[in-house]
Parts: C-alpha cells; structure tokens; sequence
C-alpha cells in the first residue's frame, strides 16, 4: 500500500497534465494509491455542484490531494471552486515557489524565492455585494483577522527555518489601508522577534513590485495577504520563466493539497499541448511534504535536465524567448514521458546544468 491520495483532475488542460503527473509520480519508485474525485465543469455535469461533498470528504480522509487547475468563470457563473476549497478545508497557507528553471532566455535567472500567501480571508474572499438597487455601485469586504495573520506569519518564519531560508518579507499596504493592513504589519511585527536567525523586513505591495522586476535576488520568502499573494505569486511565475513551470502548495494544520499556479487554459484542452512542469513539480512539492525527499529532487533535477537540454519540450518552452535556437515542440505527454524517463537515470551528486542564459548563484535553495 502506498501513500493514498485524492486526485482532482480539474477541467480543461487538467485532465493531460495531472495525468503527465501521474507518469513522472510512479517513475519515482514510490508507491501511491490514487483515488480519483471530480471537482468544476464535469462534476457539475454529472453531479449537479462543482464542489461535490466527496471531494472534500476524500481530501480529509486522505490528508494529502493533486489537484489539476478548475475553470472560473470571470464574472458570472459559479464562484471559485479553488477558493471554496481552500475555505472549507481551512487551507489557510498557499505556498508558491518561484525557481528560474526554464533555461535559456530566462530574462531573470537569478529567481529564487517563495511567495507564501493568506488564502482563507481577506479581499480575494468574494464576499462583496451591490449597495443599490439599480446595480451601479458594488462593495467588496475585506476581513483580517489577527488569528489568520498571525498563523500565516508564523508558518512563513517555520518554512524558513526548515528550508534553511534566511529572509522573510511581510508585503502589506498599511499606508492606505490602516486598519486591514496594519492588523497583518502588527503580526508580523509581533511574530518575527521570535526567529533571531532570520532577516525580517516589510514593503508595500507597489513597491514591493518595482523591487521584483529589479532585483527578485534579494528576495527570499514573502509573506502577504490573499490577493496580494494572489498577484505576486503570477509576478514571480513570469520572473522565473512562466506559469507553465510555476508549482503551488495549500496547507493546513493537518492537510495538503498540490496544485499548479496557471488556470485550465479551456482553449487548449484536450490538444496534448499544455506544459506539465507545473503539475509535475507539484508532485515534486508532495513528495518533500510526505518526507520522499530523494524522490522529490529526482523529480526536480529529471525536470531542469529535460528543460536544460531543450530537446523534448512543450510549445511554451520552444518560443523564442526560452531559447536561443529554434526547437520544435513536442506534445504534453511527450514531455511528461521523457521527464519520467530521467527520474531514475539522473545523478544527484552532480552539478545541475548551466545553460545560456542561466546563471544560479551557489548558495541556490533549489534542490534544498
């Protein structure tokens, strides 16, 4: 028996990329026992709701789910299933790893660093309402909590210690916004005397995006609110070399769920063309969470040696601006396949490869 988890294959590219998942998942070696649940568009179809009871009833039975990314509708339609599961499960900390791994081109190749992000409260919450009758004005809520910041901050400065990160930065805006933004700036101000062996420091969330686009390297772990986590963790995709290659991780106090940072591309569904390095290194994240950590960084270095040699690589990853030579496409499964391929064959102990472009300083966490 190996370890049980819920799968949500999610709708449109969902279903191609946690299936590429699953190949490179049993390359590893280690044994999962899948159980598969519908959530979004099909379980509507068939169900009736696109968040059945026995997704979430799976999720905390299980304690550990992949998720494919859920189709929301902008607009109108049914609310967020991805928030409604993050609110039901009180999986109160998205983790969000930006690595520059996408090679040749990378416009920001230094790119290492977290973005870990409230996900239960706050103005992403979609708690909002029209104030008149004739529907011409519209009022968002936007409630923080102490207990909500003052967990979340807490687990940032705890992701920090154990990942052997040595910077946390709170990104709030408490000029403006002085009571919502200064209840989470108290909390972190409260929080961080407790970690001594950690740099702790704050922006404002405008400044805090200048500073990205000039200098990601001098970030490590930052530490927001939900939208604002929301909005920078797609900033640092895009620094790191694209959504495609950008992981995401939900916790709670007893649960975890993995899912990929980009949406369900509906356009692109069921055309084998969606780059699975997101979904994948979301297996590479479950792994290091259940303690598989050889496993896990087979994963990662099978991932950056196949994007390194650009040889089997997604459309996305053969545009121009990922590489300097030109290099046909090949098919999600293609990839996934070849990824699979790699994960028992790589060598650990070895330097990861350098291509143009790249150029990783040596104190790097990326197979920390």
């Amino acid at each position: 028996m190996g370890y049980r988890v819920t799968l949500i294959p999610g709708d449109g590219i969902g279903p191609e990329v946690t299936a590429a998942a699953r190949t490179v998942a049993e390359a590893t070696g280690v044994a999962f026992d899948w159980e598969v649940v519908q959530a979004g568009e099909e379980a509507i179809r068939t169900q009736g709701t696109p968040l059945p009871d026995d997704v979430l009833a799976s999720v905390r039975r299980n304690r550990l789910a992949l998720k494919g990314p859920i189709t929301t509708p902008i607009g109108s339609g049914f609310r967020s299933v991805n928030v409604a599961l993050r609110q039901q499960l009180d999986l109160y900390s998205s983790v969000r790893p930006a690595r520059a791994i996408a090679g040749e081109g990378t416009r920001f190749p230094q790119t290492d660093l977290i973005v870990v992000r409230e996900a239960t409260e706050g103005l992403y919450s979609g708690v909002e309402h029209w104030v008149d009758r004739d529907h011409t004005a519209a009022e968002t809520v936007n409630v923080i909590t102490r207990k909500a910041s003052d967990r979340i901050v807490r687990f940032a400065f705890e992701l920090a210690k154990r990942e052997g990160r040595r910077h946390v930065t709170a990104v709030h805006k408490a000029n403006i916004m002085k009571t919502t933004g200064a209840l989470f700036q108290t909390a972190f101000q409260a929080i961080a005397p407790s970690y001594p062996g950690v740099q702790a420091d704050e922006r404002l969330i405008d400044n805090m995006c200048m500073q990205l686009v000039k200098k990601p390297e001098e970030y490590d772990v930052l530490v927001t609110t939900n939208l604002f986590g929301d909005i920078l963790s797609d900033l640092c995709a895009g620094l790191a070399g694209g959504l495609g290659v950008a992981p995401g991780a939900l916790y709670g106090d007893s649960l975890a769920v993995f899912e990929p940072v980009h949406g369900s591309a509906p356009k692109y569904a069921g055309q084998d063309k969606a780059d699975p390095v997101a979904e994948i290194l979301c297996v590479e994240l479950l792994l290091r969470h259940v303690g598989e950590r050889e496993a896990a960084s087979r994963v990662f270095r099978a991932v950056w040696e196949t994007i390194a040699e650009k040889k089997v690589v997604t459309y996305d990853l053969a545009l121009p601006g990922y590489t300097l030579r030109p290099v046909p496409p090949s098919r999600c499964s293609e990839m996934a396949a070849e990824i699979a391929r790699k994960v028992p064959l790589v060598d650990l102990d070895a330097p990861l490869p350098r291509p143009a472009g790249a150029g990783l300083g040596e104190d790097s966490h990326l197979e920390a």
